[in-house]
């Protein structure tokens, strides 16, 4: 009978939060790279050696791949045969690891998860409850699988029930391209068929737990009709044209992965779940000898790709920055930021409208006019930095606030990443202000532009306060224009003409 020990296991679960933290899976590195190398489109290449370049620089400094540390999601499978030695519950263990990962002192984690979801919206400051999904199984060991679920992803999640007779290829086309850039493309896609809604849910998670092996597949040759479902999602989602960070390209999706579950005759639960292109999961097993040893990848598994801004960009002082200035800049052009900017997001946001609505002022120090605000919510510093990892949030979340910081704040221009909706675009316009991209999934490239930074407004909310950041030479790309015109429509608009023309 094995023997698992309560700071084994406790360890294991901290070491491997940690270990996801900066190490990408190596099959990711390497899917990646190969679909760098085959990239066509340049805006795409530069995001995708944009996230190359992040990922080998968090390996060697061992700081997070993004801002955004995730929600800790755990599978395990506990062996009939075990024997715990602790008066903790399981749930009480993993939660302890997750605690003592997120605020280790040498690479402090994000804190995300916050209590009372739909009240009050407590950060818990240490990531705590993980979500874990247990199963007892025959054998003698403890299989553990930890993933870092980002909510750029996780909020892309879809269910549907389709009828019997109708075509789950044609839901995945339609539904993919409605979920946008937030989910940091190119990442994975985990579909679950089959079971109950929740069974479904539960499959697609699961599913991306899996090694990317859609070139071997690909190489043999389907074997079964899960196997042929894939391969024909694969080529026909790629063949969307979406592309990397959504600015159009030929690679959207590195891998479709599939689980399904027998289901009822009436039904047919369908879950898509995206994983994102900080991909973080590792896979291991305890089987009484002591806490796990993970191994780090090779620093020869990354790619020769070197990133530079490049002779073309436009260098912005963003202290003397004019409306007549943003009004030259043209949609895909590449900008490289110097000077000083404010920081806000979906909590500040809502603080500022709140303010507004009871007939306030903004803080004293608080002052917008004719300035930039970024969308983050980074990674507290540790040793000697101005700032951790702080890479773009989800721009779309912030447009319902946009036509009111446009108009009575007198903030002339916005970062974030992804695409701006409808509404956001048609307040830009008005305005003549300009929405300015970064690349989702480069937080700690990004964090070296960062020359300092200061609290400027509502300390209270934590990594959502309004912070002020000075940086030097901070790549980005123009995503809207003072004219409305947006990249993310026209960039997969012409590589879907591009691929169905091949």
């Amino acid at each position: 009978m094995t023997i698992i020990r309560e700071q084994d296991f406790i360890q294991s679960i901290a070491d491997a939060f940690q270990f996801i933290s900066y190490y990408h899976p190596v099959d990711f590195i390497k899917a990646l790279a190969e679909a760098y190398q085959r990239e066509k489109s340049p805006a795409a290449k530069d995001a995708m050696a944009q996230i190359l370049v992040n990922s080998r620089m968090s390996a060697e400094g061992h700081r997070p791949i993004c801002q955004d540390t995730g929600i800790a999601v755990v599978f395990l499978k506990i062996g009939m045969n075990v024997r715990w030695e602790t008066h903790q519950s399981v749930t009480d263990m993993v939660n302890e690891g997750v605690r003592r990962a997120y605020t280790h002192p040498d690479n402090v984690l994000r804190a995300s998860v916050l209590s009372d979801p739909a009240g009050q919206r407590i950060n818990t400051k240490d990531n705590t409850p993980a979500v874990i999904h247990t199963e007892v199984v025959p054998g003698d060991t403890v299989e553990i699988t930890v993933a870092a679920k980002g909510g750029g992803s996780e909020n892309k999640s879809k269910f549907v029930i389709l009828n019997p007779s109708d075509n789950l290829i044609d839901w995945v086309l339609r539904t993919v391209p409605t979920m946008g850039a937030g989910w940091c493309p190119p990442g994975i896609l985990g579909i679950g068929i089959g079971g109950t809604p929740e069974k479904a849910m539960l499959l697609a998670k699961e599913s991306l737990m899996a090694p990317i092996d859609i070139q071997a597949l690909q190489a043999r040759g389907a074997s079964n009709h899960i196997e042929e479902l894939r391969l024909e999602l694969y080529e026909k989602v790629n063949a969307l044209g979406i592309g990397a960070q959504g600015l159009g390209g030929l690679t959207t999706v590195l891998d479709v992965k599939i689980l399904d579950y027998p289901t009822h005759a009436a039904s047919l639960p369908v879950a898509m779940i995206p994983n994102c292109a900080a991909t973080r999961h590792a896979h291991f097993v305890l089987d009484g000898t002591g806490p796990v040893s993970l191994t780090p990848p090779s620093l020869e598994d990354w790619p020769k790709v070197t990133w530079e801004a490049g002779a073309t960009s436009r260098r912005v002082n963003l202290d003397t920055v004019t409306r007549e200035d943003i009004a030259q800049w043209q949609p895909g052009e590449r900008l490289l930021l110097s000077g000083k900017f404010l920081t806000g997001r979906d909590a500040a946001h809502q603080r500022i409208a709140d303010l507004f609505a009871q007939g306030q002022s903004l803080p004293a120090g608080l002052d917008f006019k004719n300035r930039f605000i970024y969308y983050v919510g980074p990674v507290d510093p540790v040793r000697d930095e101005v700032v951790g990892p702080a890479g773009p949030t989800t721009a779309t979340r912030m447009d319902k606030f946009t036509e009111m910081m446009l108009e009575k704040t007198g903030i002339i221009g916005m970062i974030g990443k992804a695409e701006r909706g409808p509404k956001a675009i048609e307040a830009i316009k008005k305005h003549q202000a300009v929405y300015l991209m970064a690349i989702g999934g480069a937080a700690y490239l990004v964090s070296k532009a960062i020359r300092a930074a200061r609290v400027v407004a509502f300390s209270d909310l934590g990594m959502e306060a309004v912070h002020e950041f000075e940086v030097q030479d901070m790549p980005v790309i123009v995503a809207v224009d003072v004219r409305g015109e947006s990249v993310h429509e026209t960039g997969p608009a012409k590589w879907r003409m591009v691929l169905q023309q091949r």
